[in-house]
């Protein structure tokens, strides 16, 4: 495990955040260490996600940020939903025949202050 230069208080709480983003926005940019370290997060988060149980929806909901998720419809409506109720409706079952591999990370190139390798993290 990367120690991304927190404690581990700080560290958790990162990983939790960038998870529940990632789940809420499919898509997200930060640097190649952080990245790389999300992924086996949210791999996990999914893979509970496609079991649907009620045991791993609390394990999910102990990890993921209650943060709320806004989407519209095809008819204009919007409907208001959380990160957890997220990951069980939409995201799991797009990935019930695949075993593994949800994540593809894009190297974007250097970041302009301090030269971090910047990567762009999405779901496939």
């Amino acid at each position: 495990m990367r120690k991304l230069q927190r404690t581990s208080s700080q560290r958790k709480a990162l990983l939790r955040d960038l998870t529940t983003d990632l789940i809420v926005h499919e898509r997200i940019q930060t640097t190649e260490a952080r990245a790389k370290e999300v992924r086996s997060t949210v791999e996990k988060m999914i893979t509970l996600g496609k079991r649907g149980d009620i045991h791993a929806r609390r394990k999910a909901a102990a990890y993921i940020r209650r943060e709320l998720v806004t989407s519209t419809d095809e008819e204009g409506n919007e409907n208001t939903i959380f990160a957890l109720q997220k990951l069980f409706d939409d995201v799991a079952p797009r990935y019930a025949d695949r075993q593994g591999g949800y994540t593809r990370i894009m190297k974007m190139g250097p970041r302009r202050g301090d030269g971090a390798p910047i990567v762009i993290i999405e779901l496939v």
